[in-house]
């Protein structure tokens, strides 16, 4: 029985987040506003300075982004019970106390709705654009360290400056693959861990493992440390209306790295298909202790092209996995 099940939505943030080909603080909060009449649990941002498909072979102009912590003030104020989260803050762009303020005045602004979560960082191009040095993934775990534990002393320390978060405490979560490294930063300081955004039920059974391995070395109960898992889905009213809009996401995708991407091949680790075939996907994470489903609604993170199926989801697939 899946009722603890959760589901939250990716917000558009980028130029390429919606048909109009422009973004702004309005649409963020708008559909926030929307994802909450609707039914959702809580609304994601993610953190970048702007996008780049270069990587795919695509024109590797800068893409525009809503900066997430002003972002999520703004539809703090525009929403009413809607939990609102990052996946994931780069802890090497921010002062750790920066973070920790930002974050404080967020919770407070919302009436303690926040989920703060927290990663390395991998996009090389805004790291050299705006002076922060890339560094080997080892060396910006090592930052991603040091931030986890300036956080956990600032949010917990009554004698910091300032009012502190309604919540006590304040859930941090780290984003990542789920290596050795990352599990066990999230066993000693975090929340939980989420993953995104191709993730299949028997990929993620692997890492359950692995989290119980981590928790054990830290001393703590696997019972206490908590999974979501962000999505991709094309998701319409039957198979086929799912598959085609699966091949209108496919074909916007810039540069090559869908080029080779089957119907099959994207079923298998994405929230896509007919209603029923979803909840069965939703029901398989469940099963697993995974506690919230997050959907990105397109091929594209933090994309609502066809709103569509954000409205299949809420209506057919949410009530049936709670």
């Amino acid at each position: 029985m899946l009722g603890a099940m959760r589901f939250g939505l990716a917000l558009p943030q980028y130029g390429f987040s919606l048909p109009t080909g422009r973004i702004g603080l309005d649409d963020a909060v708008a559909w926030a506003r929307r994802a909450e009449d609707l039914g959702f649990d809580s609304v994601w941002l993610s953190d970048h300075f702007f996008y780049s498909f270069a990587r795919y072979g695509a024109d590797p102009s800068p893409v525009a982004a809503l900066e997430p912590l002003t972002a999520l003030a703004a539809i703090a104020t525009g929403t009413r019970q809607v939990r609102l989260g990052v996946l994931v803050l780069a802890a090497g762009f921010r002062p750790t106390e920066l973070v920790a303020k930002a974050a404080a005045t967020i919770d407070r602004l919302s009436g303690g709705r926040l989920d703060l979560g927290l990663g390395a960082g991998w996009l090389e191009e805004e790291f050299v654009a705006f002076g922060y040095r890339v560094g080997t993934v080892g060396e910006r775990f090592d930052v991603l360290e040091r931030t986890l534990q300036g956080l956990t002393r600032s949010l917990t320390d009554p004698g910091s400056p300032g009012p502190p978060p309604v919540q006590d405490p304040l859930p941090i979560w780290l984003g990542g693959k789920g290596g050795p490294r990352l599990l066990r930063l999230a066993a000693r300081y975090a929340t939980g861990w989420n993953v995104v955004w191709r993730v299949s039920p028997e990929d993620h059974a692997g890492r359950v493992v692995d989290v119980a391995a981590a928790c054990g070395r830290e001393g703590r109960d696997p019972a206490t440390f908590r999974r979501t898992v962000g999505l991709y889905g094309t998701i319409g009213l039957t198979e086929d209306d799912a598959r085609a809009r699966f091949e209108r996401a496919r074909a916007s995708f810039p540069g090559q790295a869908m080029r080779d991407e089957t119907w099959e091949t994207w079923r298998a680790d994405t929230l896509s298909g007919s209603p029923q075939q979803v909840v069965d996907r939703v029901r398989a994470f469940g099963s697993l202790g995974v506690e919230e489903l997050i959907l990105s609604p397109w091929a594209l993170p933090f994309a609502v092209i066809e709103p569509e199926i954000v409205e299949v989801f809420a209506e057919h697939v949410m009530p049936a996995c709670r």
